[in-house]
């Protein structure tokens, strides 16, 4: 499962948000890694990296990473010491989405149901998918308003089995038991 933030630069269409780098770690030019990956240490399973510095992209390769409490370090090839491992806090580490596994049925990557509509058990448009979040306990749609919703408002769906009904990748809808006014 992969979960896109909501992003200043606006990332490539065949590249998929995989988490990101937080902090530095220790003097040796290590990095702390926010994983969005299940498990977490699946981060470092699709090759090399794509990580958004000063608006543009660019690859980077991980020489070695380890568990660190309950998140996860890393050593970049590039980074042999504190200071050039700064450069990296705060950026978006990507991969191309071809190189993600196919989901088991019924399973889906937060990139595939960006842009998909979101309506209502009762068919009321409540506009399209425009990214997702986690908030700890658990995901969140963001859906911003389209041509085709009833009014001009933001929602916030949680991506939960209580509210979801159906997604359709094909249709491109995303069937969710919401009220409208909320």
């Amino acid at each position: 499962m992969v979960i896109r933030r909501t992003l200043m630069i606006k990332t490539p269409e065949h590249l998929a948000i995989i988490g990101k780098i937080t902090g530095v770690y220790g003097i040796k030019g290590w990095v702390k890694i926010h994983s969005d990956t299940q498990p977490m240490e699946n981060i470092f399973s699709y090759g090399d990296w794509q990580v958004c510095m000063n608006g543009q992209w660019t690859t980077v390769k991980v020489r070695s990473w380890r568990p660190h409490g309950k998140g996860i370090v890393a050593a970049l090839d590039d980074c042999q010491d504190r200071t050039l491992a700064q450069k990296y806090c705060q950026c978006e580490v990507a991969v191309p989405k071809e190189v993600l596994p196919s989901g088991d049925n019924g399973e889906f990557y937060y990139h595939q149901l960006e842009k998909l509509l979101v309506v209502t058990a009762d068919n009321v448009v409540l506009g399209r998918i425009d990214h997702m979040f986690n908030t700890g306990s658990n995901d969140v749609m963001v859906v911003k308003p389209s041509k085709e919703s009833i009014d001009g408002r933001e929602r916030w769906v949680p991506y939960a089995d209580q509210y979801l009904q159906e997604i359709s990748l094909e249709d491109g809808v995303v069937k969710v038991d919401w009220d409208p006014e909320f």
